[in-house]
């Protein structure tokens, strides 16, 4: 169960007597369906408090928070009446990392235009907060991103720039003794040398929407993903599977609103991607191409998705044949 916050929208800890509920009443349940069950919940840690901190570890829960950097670009990025939503994220960061252990607080950031400039400020920020690495997101098509012109106030090349930049720098880390790790080079140099899937949804073919996760919403809706789910926030229900109050389970996951979009999502027989020699490192994204391009499958010239992953799947091959330092990093990475 992932819970509300920052990245989902709302803050779920204010609510807690809802979360009690929903993770006993879970944890009943699976006394005898024997499900592989975990709990995350997703906050700003602006209200946490040593009861929330107790109860999440006693019943194993994993604390996720936004952190988009230092103080002077995180607290314009998440207002509070305050202005210290930095400051309040940190001392919950510590404050749970004294109850539930360090590895079991991670952190997610933003990226915004402002970020762009301000890419090793952000590493500074995370190494300085001894979290073992960040994934420097590129900002996607939905939600409050466009309701805020984010996603078009930079193109995916200016991300590219950032995002290798960064990367530069956290290998320059290493390379000083400091272990410090990308999250996304990690799971795609996980598809690309080693056997096993990492379960990132993007990066799945057929595509993860409903099958790696999916999204219960309060008013019983169920969508294929959260990015699903944010584009019906924008009014586009193309990927709304059913409702848990008037459909059963197999009318929401045999439903054509999400086998259509899955069927058309083979990389491997898609325009294009059949014929790309990264085929089996990418994905089909039928959510952002909608969002981008009005169809599941989408123009691959004019994909920002592909333009994006291609550049980094060249990058990171390049960067593995000219320095044994680095390919011997990142088969680290990928384990």
């Amino acid at each position: 169960m992932e819970t509300g916050g920052n990245v989902k929208g709302g803050e779920p800890l204010l609510n807690f007597e809802l979360i009690r509920y929903v993770v006993g009443r879970a944890e009943q349940v699976n006394a005898s369906e024997q499900r592989d069950l975990q709990f995350v919940i997703t906050t700003n840690l602006a209200v946490v408090d040593d009861a929330i901190l107790e109860f999440c570890r006693l019943h194993d829960i994993l604390i996720s928070t936004s952190l988009d950097g230092p103080a002077d670009l995180h607290n314009p990025n998440r207002p509070r009446p305050g202005k210290n939503s930095y400051e309040l994220a940190v001392a919950g960061i510590e404050k749970a990392r004294k109850v539930l252990g360090n590895e079991r607080v991670s952190a997610l950031m933003t990226t915004t235009k402002t970020s762009l400039s301000r890419g090793r400020e952000i590493i500074d920020e995370y190494v300085r907060l001894q979290f073992p690495g960040i994934f420097l997101r590129p900002l996607s098509p939905y939600g409050f991103a466009i309701k805020t012109k984010s996603y078009a106030a930079y193109d995916v090349d200016r991300w590219l720039d950032f995002y290798f930049d960064g990367l530069e720098y956290i290998i320059d880390l290493n390379r000083r003794g400091l272990p410090f790790k990308e999250l996304y080079a990690s799971t795609i140099l996980t598809k690309m040398l080693t056997p096993f899937e990492p379960g990132y949804v993007d990066l799945m073919s057929p595509a993860g929407i409903g099958i790696s996760a999916v999204v219960y919403n309060y008013d019983g809706d169920v969508y294929a993903s959260d990015e699903a789910r944010m584009l019906a926030e924008m009014g586009d229900k193309t990927f709304r599977i059913g409702n848990v109050h008037h459909n059963s389970y197999h009318e929401i996951f045999a439903s054509d609103a999400l086998l259509d979009p899955i069927e058309q999502s083979f990389a491997g027989s898609a325009p294009m991607c059949s014929e790309c020699a990264f085929e089996p490192y990418c994905g089909s994204d039928p959510v952002f191409h909608m969002a981008t391009q009005r169809d599941f499958v989408g123009l691959k010239t004019r994909s920002a998705f592909c333009h994006r992953n291609m550049t980094i799947f060249k990058r990171l091959i390049s960067l593995m044949e000219d320095s044994p330092m680095i390919r011997q990093l990142f088969l680290q990475w990928a384990n």
